[in-house]
């Protein structure tokens, strides 16, 4: 994930007044797995198909 897209979830989490792990639920992956993707540490193929459905969730 780009650095301004974990910027943008991290500013859409903020003013949903969503915690991580909400949106981490909501997407079937573990928190630590949301948390490597929004630092870009994760961005292989799978990551890339989280990505897509984090910014449908998210309207970003």
């Amino acid at each position: 994930m780009s650095q301004d897209l974990g910027i943008q979830v991290r500013s859409e989490l903020f003013k949903r007044k969503m915690k991580q792990k909400e949106l981490a639920d909501l997407v079937g992956i573990s928190n630590a797995y949301l948390s490597d993707i929004i630092n870009g540490r994760k961005d292989g193929p799978k990551a890339q198909e989280h990505i897509k459905h984090i910014q449908k969730i998210l309207s970003i």
